[in-house]
């Protein structure tokens, strides 16, 4: 076998278009990009929100109210929430490791207590923040609240 004879499969290899190379090659002239316009010239960029020197839309629609960057999310938990746990997996600690095995919050929730519900079993919780009533009906049974 001679490597000199050696060629890629039929099909595989296309030719590229040689834009702007004359009239003869049917891609000469405007090369493919139109007549007129930002398109056309060279430097074009698409910015987001573009429309054709149109106001955009995220200029004309209204603003209003403020988002605090110090904001911290909480993923809540109710007192039933717990009771219910506690009642079908005979816990006396409720910790995150414990919610997360059941399903309750993700790896990187933080976790606040709240007050909704009743609870009838004394637990210990451990969370990172407790609602004022949770807190109450907690310690009402001799529990124990931890903050992480």
């Amino acid at each position: 076998m001679d490597l000199s004879c050696l060629k890629p499969a039929e099909g595989s290899i296309k030719d590229c278009k040689r834009i702007g190379r004359g009239q003869g090659s049917g891609k000469g002239g405007t090369s493919t990009r139109g007549h007129k316009g930002a398109k056309q010239r060279s430097g074009y960029k698409n910015k987001i929100g573009f429309e054709g020197g149109q106001m955009p839309i995220q200029r004309t629609s209204p603003k209003f109210g403020f988002k605090n960057r110090n904001r911290i999310e909480y993923k809540g938990i109710n007192v039933s929430t717990i009771q219910a746990l506690v009642e079908k997996r005979n816990l006396e600690v409720v910790d995150i490791e414990t919610l997360i095995d059941n399903g309750l919050v993700s790896k990187r929730d933080l976790v606040k207590i709240l007050g909704n519900g009743e609870l009838t079993s004394k637990v210990t919780v451990k969370a990172h923040a407790f609602s004022k009533t949770a807190a109450e009906k907690i310690e009402a049974l001799g529990g124990t609240i931890e903050k992480i």
